[in-house]
């Protein structure tokens, strides 16, 4: 039984060997270099990718449907053309059986791919290497082109956005022009300035008011005319002629300050207006009486002329102060009447300008990245993403896989001699023999009643021992038929 189950697997496995083409193993090792000195220098100037994440997503994606498609359609390879109904299984087939690995370290790949044909199996690692390294640069001067479109798509369609934004602002400003200045600045804040600066000229108006009619009532109290010696030596005229020149000298400051429609500009204007009329006046009175007359005429006493004087500047500043607090009061009650269209005008501004300011923001950011792009795209231009160094050129290794033509053969000889013995082993399991009545007795558990003695006589001893000879015999030749058999296999794989 152990002889005849060793022959017939042994006879099987050989046809197995035999049939069963052995496979090769070619590959090569590449090494991605991405490190360069352009790249710090560069820093902050212009967009750098992640050239190690890119690299190590080409590894990824090499072994990919359209490159595999490359590959069967190659004829330098020399793959086997299929039915298209069969190459959808070439393909997957193809995609499973070539390995791209990460070993040894940062950016080293090794690219294998098993095939019965050794010559096939190196073209097409070949193949793959060439691709690898041609891939970087496609993939950088695609990525760079797409980046660029899409920046410059993006800035077209915010710049659209950006002019509708000016243009909501600007048609806000014109419809709101009326309060358009109170809008500048917070509402309330601007009422409560306003109420302040009327309050404190309504004080101011009122001490003037009582200066004023101080003046007065002193004027009033007082000769305007000397006696006649001592006015005699008193003139009119440069005493007017000195006023009107305080005057325009008033209003050349004025005019540095203020603009003409300015109420103490009017005012100004108005008293030099009155001087210059009472001078001309009194100047065609002393023309048309006596001296004496002119003396007598006129007001000679100094301190009626000062208190006069003062009385005109008085009514000047109560005219100014005045105005000025009509001005103000309403200035006060348009801003106060305004009061439902103000706080809105604020909001909607400052939501305009909110939005404008984002979009002007966002717009301003991909201006400087489609500068920055520009310069890395240039950068890109003049030098490599990285550089693939072929560390291990494309090679067949010098022996099959596992398992080789000699390892099947080993391996069926010693599965025939084990299976062999375990048909033995169960024979005897199946048949068990006894050399004892203690065994029979133990294995049956019933009581042996008595046993027979064999005598062997010569001819069964002759025939036991010929028995043994014959299976040495077939076990030898066993042994020798296998182990040429492994010397034959091992002659032709080395050929």
């Amino acid at each position: 039984m152990a002889v005849a189950v060793a022959w017939i697997v042994a006879l099987a496995g050989a046809l197995v060997v035999w049939v069963v083409p052995e496979r090769h193993e070619a590959r090569a090792r590449v090494y991605v270099d991405t490190q360069t000195v352009l790249r710090p220098m560069m820093v902050g100037l212009a967009f750098q990718p992640d050239i190690d994440q890119q690299v190590r997503m080409l590894g990824r994606t090499l072994i990919s449907r359209p490159n595999v498609e490359r590959l069967v359609n190659n004829p330098a390879i020399g793959l086997e053309k299929l039915e298209p109904g069969q190459l959808d299984a070439q393909i997957e087939s193809l995609m499973k059986s070539i390995k791209v690995e990460l070993t040894g370290g940062n950016n080293l790949y090794a690219i294998s791919y098993r095939d019965q044909d050794p010559v096939r199996a190196r073209k097409l690692v070949e193949v793959l290497v060439g691709m690898f390294m041609e891939s970087g640069l496609d993939t950088k001067r695609k990525d760079s082109a797409e980046a660029s479109r899409f920046i410059d798509e993006q800035i077209q369609q915010y710049e659209g956005k950006l002019t509708e934004a000016e243009n909501r602002l600007k048609d806000f400003k014109l419809k709101n022009m009326s309060v358009a200045a109170t809008t500048n600045q917070d509402y309330f804040a601007r009422i409560q300035t306003l109420t302040d600066d009327v309050n404190r000229l309504r004080v101011q108006l009122s001490a003037a008011e009582q200066s004023r009619d101080a003046t007065r009532r002193e004027l009033g109290n007082e000769e305007p005319n000397l006696p006649v010696a001592a006015a005699s030596a008193v003139s009119l005229t440069p005493d007017l002629d000195s006023r009107v020149e305080t005057q325009k000298r008033q209003l050349d400051e004025m005019l540095r300050r203020y603009t003409e429609e300015h109420p103490d500009v009017l005012t100004t204007r108005r008293i030099i207006a009155q001087l210059e009329d009472q001078r001309r006046r009194e100047m065609d009175a002393l023309k048309s009486t006596s001296s004496a007359t002119r003396r007598a005429a006129a007001a000679t006493n100094p301190v009626f002329q000062r208190l006069r004087l003062n009385l005109a500047d008085a009514e000047a500043n109560v005219a100014s102060l005045r105005s000025q607090l009509g001005n103000q009061q309403a200035r006060l009650e348009e801003i106060r009447a305004q009061a439902n269209k103000v706080p809105q005008a604020e909001a909607e501004l400052v939501q305009l300008n909110r939005d404008y300011e984002i979009m002007r923001r966002n717009y301003d950011q991909l201006v400087q990245r489609r500068e920055a792009a520009s310069l890395g795209v240039k950068i890109d231009q003049t030098s490599s993403m990285a550089d693939f160094r072929l560390i291990e050129p494309p090679r067949v290794l010098p022996s099959p896989v596992f398992p080789s033509r000699i390892q099947m053969a080993i391996g069926v000889m010693l599965l025939s001699v084990i299976l062999g013995v375990a048909a033995a082993y169960a024979q005897t399991l199946l048949n068990p023999v006894f050399s004892s009545e203690r065994e029979l007795r133990e294995f049956t558990k019933r009581p042996v009643l008595g046993s027979l003695l064999k005598v062997d006589d010569p001819r069964d001893r002759d025939l036991d021992r010929q028995d043994r000879l014959k299976l040495a015999g077939v076990m030898s030749l066993f042994v020798l038929a296998n182990v040429g058999w492994v010397a034959w296999i091992s002659l032709r794989s080395a050929s």
